[in-house]
This record gives C-alpha cells, structure tokens and sequence, in this order.
C-alpha cells in the first residue's frame, strides 16, 4: 500500500489552490486583474531541508504576509501609495513539495514566467536561498543581459562535498554553469562569518572571479558608496534583486537559516536599498525568513518592510 502523501499539483497549473491570504490585503490575482498589475507577490513555501538544524524557511511566505496588515502599507518618506500605483496583486503560492527539487524547481519557474509573461514585476518571497535558481532561469529567458544584485552574508555560489548539485549554496554557481548569468554580471553584498566549505572562503570566491564587497567593506565605506559603484557597475542593465534576509544583523533579523554575526544595521541597509532607485529591477527575491526561529517576530516585519520598500521603488520609475 503506498504511503499517504500530497496530491502532485497539475504541471499546466503551477500556483497552490489553497488561500493562503494576500500581502497587505491586495486582491488576489484572476483573470480580471493579471493583464493591469505593474507588480505581483508570489509565494514559494520550499527549502530544500540541508540546513539541518534550522529548517522552517518553507513558511516564510504566510509569515511574511500576517506581518503586512492592510492597514499598515504607507512608507513615512514617501509620498507614493506604491500599492495602488502599481496595481499590485497577489497570486498566492507555487504549489511545491518542501525537500523536493525536482518538482519544486519546475513549478517554481513556470509560476514566475506566468507573471512576467504580462509585463508584470515579480516580488518573490522564499522559501530558502535555493528557489532562487529556478527564478532566475525564468528571469534570464525574458532577459538576456541579466545581471544580479546578491545581498547576502554568503555568496551562495561553492559546492559542499556531499551534498548534491541544488542546494542553498550552489545557486549562483548552477546558474553560471546554465548560462542564465555570467560571474561578472553578480554583484554579492555582505558575505562574512562561517562556512561550511572551503570553496566559500573570501580567497575562493575572488579566485573564481566573482565581485564582491562583503561585510567589513560595506560597513566601512557606507551604504551611498557602495550603491555607487552597483550603479556604476551594471550601467542600464535589467537586474535581478536577490535579498536574504541573513544579510542583516542577527539581532535584528534573528529568524533565518543561517545568521552570520558582524552584519549591518537596519537603518544602513535599508539606506542602501532606497539607493538602488537608479538599477532597472525587473525582479525582486527576498528570502531566507524561517519563523520557527523568529523571536518576536521581528524577521518577517522587517522582511515585509524590505518588500515594501522594493515596490516603492518600483513605483518611483516611469
């Protein structure tokens, strides 16, 4: 007798059909709605189960979500209702199986293609640092000239022995292997602290020819001018924004994966988002918030700022 486990999820359709609730109270995406949005939320309860000690990141989307209350969506320096300028709208979540990377993946770039099919901005939440790489192929067919944006206290871009081809930490490498982006069009933002393989050290990683400003340098030189040189680095080019919540400080985001020690304050990264204003952002990933290690909730309300901040700026560009 088999044993009892979800129904596969139809490969023509690659959304949930369950409510999982909407970011902020926007409608939920139909047939109606899809063709007007400027912006779309997108759900993708999936981590791959190889961190083994602090799995949970597979709900960070309903966590996010109940930490952007309706009434709670207008950003103090701003005058935009970036929401309705937008016409933002929610469709829910990928319908995945956590923990299996072969029908995950698919469902994952199907969803995400579906919605850049209408011109649409995708604003993704994760799930772990892997759903990054299935996005990225759906990303990198509308966009040839891709180039990445990767804020994160790991490069996510080394192999760990014995662990298989997709995990959390071989994402960027894969899509370089896939030809979906090229090492010099990624841009790695706050790498620092431990690893688990020799191949995620500072030397290696510069040794592979990636660009990266990491913690020490970030901190050091400021978020203006290290936006300053993403600008003057990625020109006009479409770019992918891949925020991980590991990237701040774990006392202000201590429900993650895997927090790294010595990152920056809020207040610094959040400068330094405002400042990409001048990037072509035609994608936005933030990831990496696992609730079962959420004290006070407090990573999920700062992820739902960081998503409210993206779609302001996606607001602010004509």
């Amino acid at each position: 007798m088999p044993e009892p486990g979800p129904a596969p999820f139809p490969e023509a359709d690659p959304f949930s059909p369950y409510d999982v609730g909407t970011f902020a109270g926007v409608p939920r995406a139909n047939s109606a709605n899809r063709a007007h949005a400027r912006a779309a939320i997108l759900g993708v309860p999936f981590d791959t189960g190889t961190n083994a000690r602090r799995i949970g990141c597979r709900q960070g989307p309903e966590h996010i979500r109940r930490s952007a209350p309706p009434e709670r969506r207008f950003l103090f320096h701003s005058d935009r209702d970036a929401i309705s300028e937008l016409k933002v709208i929610d469709y829910g979540n990928v319908g995945v199986v956590p923990g299996k990377v072969e029908q995950a993946f698919p469902a994952i770039e199907r969803a995400v293609a579906a919605i850049l099919a209408h011109g649409t901005l995708p604003v993704v939440m994760g799930g772990d640092g892997s759903v990054s790489l299935p996005q990225l192929r759906a990303v990198s067919g509308r966009f040839p000239d891709l180039a990445v944006v990767h804020v994160d206290a790991h490069t996510d871009a080394f192999d760990v022995p014995g662990a298989g081809p997709y995990t959390t930490s071989t994402t960027f490498l894969r899509a370089e292997e896939e030809g979906l982006v090229d090492r010099e069009s990624v841009i790695h933002i706050g790498p620092r602290g431990l690893g688990i393989a020799p191949g995620g050290t500072a030397s290696a990683v510069a040794a592979d020819g990636h660009r990266v400003i990491d913690s020490d340098e970030f901190c050091a030189r400021g978020p203006a001018a290290v936006a300053d040189d993403v600008a003057a680095m990625l020109g006009g080019r479409p770019v992918y924004l891949c925020w991980d919540m590991d990237f701040f400080d774990p006392s202000a985001a201590p429900g993650v994966a895997s927090p790294e020690w010595g990152g920056p304050d809020v207040r610094s990264a959040l400068s330094f988002l405002r400042l990409l204003w001048r990037l072509d952002i035609v994608h936005v990933d933030v990831n990496t918030v696992s609730p079962p290690h959420d004290l006070h909730e407090t990573t999920g309300n700062l992820a739902a700022r960081v998503i409210f901040e993206c779609l302001d700026l996606a607001a602010s560009r004509p």
